[in-house]
């Protein structure tokens, strides 16, 4: 079946398999890797992306779903050269060990901060939560999301 969507501002279409899921899509046909598949259950939110302005698991979403519709990954948050800043807030913090949950967790911050622009420590780890990494402790993660919110909203460090 062909599966056309504008995916990060820009109109895609590919010929895939009825059953191939939105991450399959994005990886092996569009060529946007930034999307990890790591569990295929929806359980560690290394494949998020925003399907019309909502935060999903990509693996969770059949291809044909993002047919006509806005598919946003974290490829989109960078402008060229420049980090989004909550990518670079990752970066300073420390917040990347292997990195392959990376662009999960960063694309749940740049969500979370979105709808809320100064949130407390609860609302960030309950933003996250959906999002699992294995490689170290969470605290870096949490430093990065608090120091980008204050960039984001102009704050001193």
């Amino acid at each position: 079946m062909i599966v056309r969507a504008r995916v990060n501002g820009e109109w895609r279409s590919a010929e895939v398999w009825a059953g191939a899921s939105l991450l399959h899509l994005l990886r092996d046909h569009l060529g946007l890797p930034g999307s990890k598949n790591a569990c295929e259950q929806g359980e560690c939110g290394s494949c998020s992306v925003w399907l019309d302005g909502e935060l999903v698991c990509a693996c969770l979403v059949l291809a044909a779903q993002a047919h006509a519709r806005e598919v946003r990954t974290v490829e989109a948050l960078a402008a060229g050269d420049r980090l989004h800043p909550v990518q670079e807030a990752f970066v300073e913090a420390g917040a990347v060990q292997c990195g392959f949950c990376t662009p999960g967790f960063v694309v749940a911050a740049v969500d979370l901060l979105q709808r809320d622009p100064a949130p407390d420590d609860a609302t960030i780890r309950e933003a996250l939560s959906g999002n699992l990494c294995r490689c170290t402790g969470y605290a870096k993660i949490l430093d990065a999301v608090r120091l980008a919110a204050q960039r984001m909203a102009g704050r001193p460090r």
